[in-house]
C-alpha cells in the first residue's frame, strides 16, 4: 500500500459506503485469501502489501466508531487512532474469527499473538466430598479436612529438572511451543510435540518428580461449616486448588455437603417437621406434651378436641438459614392412636362411653368436611 497517497478503504474492499458489517466481513476474507503471500509466492512483496492494506481496510470499516470518523474526516480523522492510519492489531482476533487458526500472520506483522503453554496458567480446581450429621448440620461446626493435591516440587522449584542442570530451549521449535506446517498456501500451527508446547526441554530429570515439577501432597485446610447447611451445599474455598502452571494463579477447593437424615424429623428448607402419637384420652381432654426439638424438649399444648392429623408450629425453632434468613419453624403433626387391645376395665369404661356418644353413621354432607362433623360430635 502506498503510505503518502492510501486508497479509499470501501474501494479497497470492493465495497459501497452503505455496506453493511455483514458484508465488509465477507469482502475481506475474499480479498485476504486472494493477496495472502502463501496463495502468491512468485509476488511475495506486492501480495504482503495488499494483504496488509486490505486488513487494515477491514479494522476500520468493521469498527463502528472509527468508521463514523473515517466516513467524515477521511484519512486524517485516523491519524491520532493508531500506528497505520487506525490499523488495530486486535483485528487478529477477528482474522481468526474468519478464517480459523491457518495463517501464520505473527510471522507477516511480527506479532506475538501466538499462545505456548509457557504462559501463565490458572490452577486446577479440586472437590471434596464431605458427611456431616443432621446435628453438625444443624449447628454448625468447624473442622480440618487432609486435602491430597498438586504441589510444585521444591527440590526442582516446579520446572522438573535436577538441581543445577536447568532447562535449555527446545530445538525443535526453537522455544516457541509450535510448529509451523506448509498445506498448499495455508500455514497450519500445531503444538510441538518435542516440548509439548513448553517450548523448553529439561536436561536431566529431578530425581524427587521424576522431571514432572510436582507432587502430590496431603494439605490440611481447617472449614468453618455454617449452621443450617443441607445436602447438596456447595462451599468454594479460594486459592486452595493446585497450583497454578509457570506462575498462574491456584485453582480453588470446592467442599460439596452430604448431611445424613435425622431419626424422626423431616428437612423442608429450614422447617422441622414430626409426627407426635396422642392417646384418644388427651386428644378429648387436652395436654401439654414435651416433645423433642433441635435443643433439647420443646412444650406442646395440646387444646381439649384435637382430631387426629391437626399440625401445631412452633415459630422460630427450626434450622438457621445459612444465608442469613433466620430461623425456621418446628411443625408437629398429631396423630390420635386408637388402642387395639384392651383390658376388661377399659372396655367397660369404653363401652359406658360410647352409650352416652350417639354417633349418626351416615355419610357428610358434600358442603361440611368431615372434621366439622367430628367437631359438633364431642362440642
Amino acid at each position: 500500500m502506498a503510505k503518502g497517497n492510501p486508497r479509499d478503504y470501501y474501494e479497497v474492499l470492493s465495497v459501497s459506503r452503505t455496506a453493511a458489517v455483514e458484508e465488509i466481513k465477507s469482502a475481506y476474507r475474499k480479498s485476504a485469501l486472494k493477496w495472502h503471500p502463501d496463495r502468491n509466492p512468485a509476488n511475495k512483496s506486492e501480495a504482503e502489501a495488499k494483504f496488509r492494506e486490505c486488513t487494515e481496510a477491514y479494522s476500520v470499516l468493521s469498527d463502528p466508531q472509527k468508521r463514523q470518523i473515517y466516513d467524515t474526516y477521511g484519512h486524517a480523522g485516523l491519524s491520532g487512532v493508531g500506528a497505520g492510519q487506525g490499523f488495530d492489531h486486535t483485528v487478529f482476533q477477528d482474522f481468526h474469527d474468519i478464517f480459523g487458526d491457518f495463517f501464520g500472520f505473527e510471522d507477516l506483522f511480527g506479532g506475538g499473538t501466538r499462545r505456548t503453554r509457557s504462559r501463565a496458567q490458572r490452577g486446577a480446581d479440586l472437590r471434596y466430598d464431605m458427611t456431616l450429621s443432621f446435628e453438625e448440620a444443624s449447628a454448625g461446626v468447624t473442622t480440618k479436612i487432609k486435602l491430597p493435591r498438586q504441589e510444585f516440587c521444591e527440590a526442582c522449584k516446579g520446572t522438573g529438572a535436577k538441581k543445577g542442570t536447568g532447562v535449555v530451549s527446545c530445538q525443535s521449535c526453537g522455544g516457541r511451543g509450535q510448529l509451523a506446517y506448509q498445506q498448499g498456501f495455508f500455514t497450519i500451527t500445531r503444538t510441538c510435540p518435542a516440548c509439548q508446547g513448553a517450548g523448553q526441554i529439561v536436561k536431566e530429570r529431578c530425581p524427587e518428580c521424576r522431571g514432572q515439577g510436582r507432587l502430590e501432597r496431603e494439605k490440611t485446610i481447617e472449614l468453618r461449616i455454617p449452621p443450617g447447611v443441607d445436602t447438596g451445599t456447595r462451599m468454594r474455598v479460594a486459592g486452595e486448588g493446585e497450583p497454578g502452571p509457570n506462575g498462574g494463579t491456584p485453582g480453588d477447593l470446592y467442599v460439596v455437603l452430604e448431611v445424613k437424615e435425622h431419626p424422626f424429623f423431616e428437612r423442608r428448607g429450614a422447617d422441622l417437621y414430626c409426627t407426635i402419637p396422642i392417646s384418644i384420652a388427651q386428644a378429648t381432654l387436652g395436654t401439654e406434651l414435651q416433645v423433642p426439638g433441635l435443643n433439647g424438649e420443646e412444650k406442646l399444648k395440646i387444646p381439649e378436641g384435637t382430631q387426629s392429623g391437626a399440625v401445631f408450629r412452633i415459630k422460630g425453632k427450626g434450622l438457621a438459614d445459612p444465608h442469613g434468613g433466620g430461623r425456621g419453624d418446628l411443625y408437629y403433626h398429631v396423630r390420635v392412636l386408637t388402642p387395639t387391645k384392651l383390658t376388661r376395665d377399659q372396655r367397660k369404661l369404653i363401652e359406658q362411653l360410647g352409650v352416652t356418644l350417639k354417633v349418626e353413621n351416615k355419610p357428610a354432607d358434600r358442603n361440611s368436611s368431615i372434621f366439622d362433623k367430628v367437631k359438633d360430635i364431642f362440642g
